[in-house]
């Protein structure tokens, strides 16, 4: 059974459009980072910038998958769920991330989205990608590099967040999430000690425990409201 609360505020968007998205400050992240300026002219459908509170949900499991996801700002996670009910994390959403691709091979989405952190996010009809899969190579080798990236990170998720020691898969998700490209010195929005000992297959007390004696040795600092600064290079030496 779906655990997030669906927030009552209605979901605000706005249309983008091709010339939005062509001077996009995302430019480099975004799927349509290998488009050149003439190829925005085959994108003839609406391109919605979504913004979702904490709960709310991009798509759920089973659903019709008709739009593919890209992720502007926030967190997301993609869960699934086994037979007895429980929850599974399969990996996190943040920056630049693309979400929703099997909406490209006619299935329904296999996960859920769930914006843990407050999400802006860029909804885009199956169709405009099939278009531009179809008629430019070069959006097609960025589609495959997208889909390859999803699976590399799904790995990494399963071989190094989920074996060892709690305490160095806490410290592996903290540098994950610190990834430099896209946070800001180190400063992170971490997730709920649940979400964390769901995503590291560890019991939650267990998680609690080992985030509590990194604060102590000052590795993890709270510098806002779900904001922390992560000292990177100390937690490495933990996370092996």
């Amino acid at each position: 059974m779906m655990t997030a609360q669906i927030n009552e505020k209605p979901i605000a968007a706005e249309w983008e459009g091709p010339p939005q998205c062509k001077n996009c400050g995302m430019a480099d992240l975004v799927l349509f980072s290998s488009l050149d300026k003439e190829d925005f002219s085959l994108i003839h459908e609406p391109i919605d910038k979504l913004t979702f509170g904490k709960g709310e949900l991009l798509y759920s499991a089973g659903e019709s998958a008709d739009h593919v996801f890209t992720v502007r700002e926030g967190v997301v996670k993609l869960t699934q769920h086994t037979l007895n009910g429980d929850e599974h994390i399969v990996r996190l959403l943040r920056r630049g991330d693309v979400t929703g691709l099997e909406a490209l091979v006619g299935q329904t989405y296999r996960h859920t989205a769930i914006v843990i952190d407050a999400t802006l996010a860029c909804r885009i009809p199956v169709a405009v990608i099939s278009k531009l899969n179809q008629q430019l190579p070069h959006f097609r080798q960025e589609l495959l590099a997208r889909w390859q990236l999803s699976i590399d990170e799904a790995n990494t998720w399963l071989m190094e967040l989920r074996t060892g020691r709690v305490k160095a898969r806490v410290a592996r998700l903290l540098i994950q999430l610190a990834d430099t490209e896209t946070e800001t010195a180190g400063v992170i929005f971490i997730p709920s000690r649940d979400d964390m000992g769901t995503m590291l297959a560890a019991t939650t007390e267990a998680v609690s425990r080992v985030m509590a004696e990194f604060k102590r040795a000052g590795l993890v600092k709270k510098v806002a409201v779900d904001r922390f600064k992560v000292d990177i290079e100390g937690l490495l030496p933990l996370s092996v």
